[in-house]
């Protein structure tokens, strides 16, 4: 081994430093779980200890490995802003904080209409301030003498490589991300900066995340007894990181289905577009290590799943995870009478104006009334039944969300993350795209491993479409459940929505 690339990856909860060598062989990882501090009546991001963690294990990893290069990569939707003594000038909000709804009223007052917005800015809006412009507005409302005092706009990743190196900058995986501050057309930092007041506390162009940002300075140098020549990448947003292997491996047309607490599926093209029904939905581009447009669409598969699992799992004093007979599956899609519908955080996904609440015989039963008043559908009385209904629900809603990025017949689908381990998502929907070659991947630690390859590119002064070769990716076929009915099922799933003939 030569050298040895430490990756900092930043989860929303889980924390982690993972480090490869000069073959991508990974050595070790560390993971830690961080979450948010409350100031006042806001949570937000605890980054001195986060900052204080890393610290801490790069000075052990050193006297283990020959540490080369620190490659960063982490969630979305996250920025600092700093003031002329490089520490925080605002409280580093967390997006998932509610904000009352005048205050989006008045973001679009003061920037546009969301849909022309959204034309401009291949960006979606995502309550709760999931978009980075909305953030910055609200801090600005909030805290206007302190944003006055800014002097650098950091996006996350590019936070953590400011600490490590004193220089500030922007990468474009981050800034082409849902954030409302990149113009797709104009190629440039979009209109709400200057509304913001921020175009001077940006670089005047981001840079490509696998590039040099520098090196680490002395101040780090003696904290961690790291080498001065240790670098720096710019870092990159954690979807378009797991991204990486995928542009790299596959030369023909994919979509990759990244599963989790958000599910993201993410399709390269050449052109950035909204067919009419997509606006107002969680379709948006993002922007690849390669600068070039990835249409993408999200959902909170994750968070609906264990909301429904938990929720049968208590009522029928279980913890297990049913086996699922294709039986029942089949007795369901046969009978059409019940079903989960969206969306267990009202105005995300696909169906953002749909309330949460499950279908039987016609009779509705909201989340609310589930979990607070445990009112329970008789179709819940089956402890089967209810894990069917959630898995069915999530791959129809995934199918959709597919189809938003221009999935075409033929088109390889990968599904990755939490979701490949749940043979009856993948089967389902297989079904629902049988034109579709569907494949479970078993790339560890993806995004950790994109920001590796990143890292590697800088240390070899090579592009990062050379490294190919480094990936394997272990292509597992899924087999696709055969449900006579499942289309029909599917049709009555959107009347509910309200959305059959907008879809059809």
């Amino acid at each position: 081994m030569n050298y040895a690339i430490a990756v900092l990856d930043i989860g929303k909860t889980n924390k982690k430093i993972a480090l490869y060598d000069d073959s991508m062989r990974p050595l070790t990882v560390r993971k830690r779980k961080i979450g948010t501090l409350l100031h006042n009546d806001l949570e937000i991001e605890n980054v001195a200890e986060v900052e204080s963690w890393f610290l801490t294990q790069l000075k052990e990893l050193a006297t283990e490995y020959p540490i080369r290069t620190i490659s960063i990569t982490t969630h979305g939707a996250t920025v600092v802003c700093v003031g002329e003594d490089g520490k925080p000038v605002l409280p580093p909000v967390a997006y998932t904080n509610d904000v009352p709804e005048d205050v989006h009223q008045r973001f679009w007052e003061a920037m546009g209409p969301c849909d022309d917005l959204q034309k401009q800015t291949a960006t979606a809006e995502i309550k709760p301030l999931i978009n980075i412009a909305k953030l910055l507005w609200f801090q600005k409302e909030r805290w206007p003498e302190e944003f006055q005092r800014i002097s650098h706009v950091l996006f996350y990743p590019q936070y953590f490589g400011f600490r490590l190196t004193g220089i500030p900058s922007a990468d474009i995986t981050y800034a082409g991300c849902h954030s409302y501050l990149w113009d797709y057309e104009k190629w440039d930092w979009s209109s709400l900066v200057d509304l913001l007041g921020i175009r001077g506390k940006l670089p005047s162009k981001p840079s490509s995340p696998q590039s040099l940002l520098g090196k680490i300075s002395p101040e780090v140098v003696m904290k961690t007894g790291l080498s001065p020549d240790v670098m720096v990448t710019q870092g990159i947003h954690d979807s378009n990181s797991s991204l990486v292997p995928y542009i790299l491996s596959q030369k023909e047309d994919f979509v990759l289905n990244s599963t989790g607490t958000w599910c993201v599926a993410m399709h390269p093209v050449e052109t950035v577009e909204f067919a009419p029904d997509e606006l107002g939905k969680m379709v948006y581009f993002n922007l690849s290590f390669q600068e070039k447009p990835v249409k993408t669409s999200i959902l909170m598969g994750g968070l609906e799943y264990e909301t429904y699992s938990q929720l049968l799992m208590e009522h029928h004093q279980r913890q297990d995870w049913p086996l699922g007979l294709p039986s029942t599956y089949a007795r369901i899609i046969e009978q059409q009478k019940s079903f989960i519908l969206p969306t267990v955080v009202p105005g995300t996904g696909q169906f953002p104006d749909s309330m949460p609440r499950v279908v039987d015989s016609e009779k509705e039963y909201s989340l609310e009334s589930l979990q607070t008043h445990r009112q329970w559908p008789q179709c819940f009385d089956d402890y089967e039944e209810g894990f069917a209904l959630a898995n069915l629900s999530l791959a129809i809603q995934t199918s959709i969300a597919l189809q938003r990025v221009g999935l075409q017949p033929g088109t390889e689908v990968f599904i990755e993350g939490g979701f490949r381990q749940n043979p009856h998502y993948g089967a389902l929907l297989g079904a629902l795209l049988p034109e579709n070659p569907l494949y479970l991947t078993a790339l560890e630690e993806a995004t950790s491993f994109g920001a590796a390859l990143c890292g590697k590119s800088l240390v070899e002064n090579v592009p990062v479409e050379s490294l190919g070769e480094w990936v394997s990716l272990d292509k597992q076929p899924v087999q696709p459940a055969s449900y006579d009915a499942l289309q029909a099922y599917v049709d009555q799933f959107l009347i509910h929505l309200g959305q059959y003939s907008v879809l059809k």
